[in-house]
């Protein structure tokens, strides 16, 4: 079983490892709260030019969200009772763990903590030129990327493992720690509690 950081290939497929114990944390593009980038594509771009972003965030104090305009978000409550959001002007209450909200990131944004601070799993995309598609699961499934797309599986809580498409390939996930799956091969999920699973798709021209 794999257990650090790293990645494989087999038969055309590829696993990549993104442990939660390397991640910096990064103030908002606001400053008005600290980040922890998942994923990013295209490697190494900017919170100007990426076309797919996936990060924690650690959310202590009421405030506005940053603005990301032509991005769209889909936010996760992973740790915490929840936010009262008010996006242009609407609220939406978000006080349910492990339910994913999708919503405008270009649109003004205003955030009240329900009771104390927060952790977000938050997935960023182009709508221009991404598209993303967020379930939180537990138990087992099979994983299959479709061709062009891209799986991240995130281990929100509990342990995730991940079975490989030959014996002894399977890697475990604590919490926080990322999979980016592409390729044909067909893997198992395994959680002993909560994972994201994030698919993302360039958009057809």
């Amino acid at each position: 079983m794999t257990s650090g950081t790293g990645s494989g290939a087999t038969g055309g497929g590829t696993t990549r490892i993104h442990r939660a114990v390397d991640r910096p944390a990064a103030p908002w593009k606001n400053g008005g709260g600290i980040t922890r980038e998942i994923a990013v594509w295209p490697d190494g771009a900017d919170t100007n030019d990426f076309a797919w972003r996936v990060s924690l965030a650690d959310v202590t104090a009421d405030g506005p969200f940053s603005s990301f305009p032509g991005v769209d978000r889909i936010l996760t409550v992973a740790e915490g009772a929840g936010m009262d959001l008010t996006i242009a002007g609407e609220r939406s209450l978000l006080d349910l763990r492990f339910a994913p909200r999708h919503f405008p990131g270009d649109r003004p944004t205003d955030c009240r903590l329900l009771d104390g601070p927060v952790v977000n799993f938050n997935v960023m995309y182009r709508r221009e030129g991404a598209s993303a598609e967020v379930r939180v699961t537990t138990g087992e499934q099979t994983l299959a990327p479709e061709p062009g797309e891209t799986l991240l599986v995130v281990a929100l809580e509990g342990t995730t493992v991940i079975d490989g498409p030959t014996p002894g390939s399977a890697t475990a996930l604590g919490r926080y720690d990322a999979a980016l799956l592409t390729g044909p091969d067909v893997r198992r999920l395994r959680s002993s509690g909560r994972a994201a699973v994030v698919r993302l798709r360039p958009r057809s021209s």
